[in-house]
């Protein structure tokens, strides 16, 4: 058996572009400039309903935020979608960090602080989604504190068809991605392949979501000490 022995299949977008007006009927020698600026503005719309969808595991990446002493809030990027596992990383003065893991909260809890300044050692967050958000600690850092780590879910990175660029997507999405930009680009060039391209689109899509997950075990111990009295 002779095997290729590359795993570097990765088209541009123009080429993924090009596919999903294939799906269309549409041949290349069709396409004009106003499809092509179609296509864009349907594949960052779609890429943008797909960080907002579910946990892209691609894009999970470990954020480090240096502590200041008497500072709550900091401020991070606006391409993160959300804030998952969050911790305070303690130096240890041998170059290594014994880390806690801290809590989120919301809005209405935080609010209900009586003393939001007291300093201590942080135990829970409140991340605050504002277009240029922040994430708030709770108690205020003391000093003794190195870092705040968090991993964040970061925007997928905009679909762009100049100088040949690439997708922000792992190989296992480029079908999803070809069939899903096919459904929305029917929609204004092609209404009569709507229906057809609808399923096979929705199929490609939960396809690759089902290889998007985690592989762990989790397990369930129940109490049942509370349930007999001695």
């Amino acid at each position: 058996m002779t095997l290729s022995n590359s795993y570097a299949f990765s088209p541009t977008f123009g080429e993924c572009v090009l596919q999903a007006f294939n799906l269309c009927g549409i041949r290349p020698s069709e396409i004009t400039q106003e499809h092509m600026q179609s296509a864009r503005m349907a594949a960052n719309l779609m890429q943008g309903r797909w960080s907002a969808d579910g946990l892209n595991l691609w894009k999970v990446e470990l954020v480090s935020t240096p502590l200041v002493q008497g500072t709550s809030s900091y401020s991070y990027d606006g391409s993160v979608i959300v804030m998952l596992d969050a911790y305070i990383s303690i130096a240890n003065g041998d170059g290594t960090f014994t880390d806690r893991i801290i809590l989120p909260i919301s809005r209405s809890e935080y609010a209900t602080y009586p003393e939001k300044s007291q300093q201590g050692f942080p135990t829970v967050y409140w991340a605050d989604r504002l277009l240029n958000p922040t994430v708030t600690l709770w108690p205020v850092p003391d000093g003794n504190e190195a870092y705040l780590r968090y991993y964040a879910v970061q925007q997928i990175e905009d679909a762009a068809l100049t100088n040949g660029l690439q997708l922000d997507l792992p190989v296992y999405f480029l079908e999803a991605f070809c069939f899903g930009l096919a459904w929305r680009l029917a929609q204004i060039w092609a209404p009569e392949k709507v229906g057809q391209i609808k399923p096979l689109a929705d199929e490609s899509y939960n396809v690759a979501c089902e290889q998007n997950v985690e592989n762990s075990s989790i397990f369930v111990s129940p109490m049942l000490s509370g349930y007999w009295r001695v």
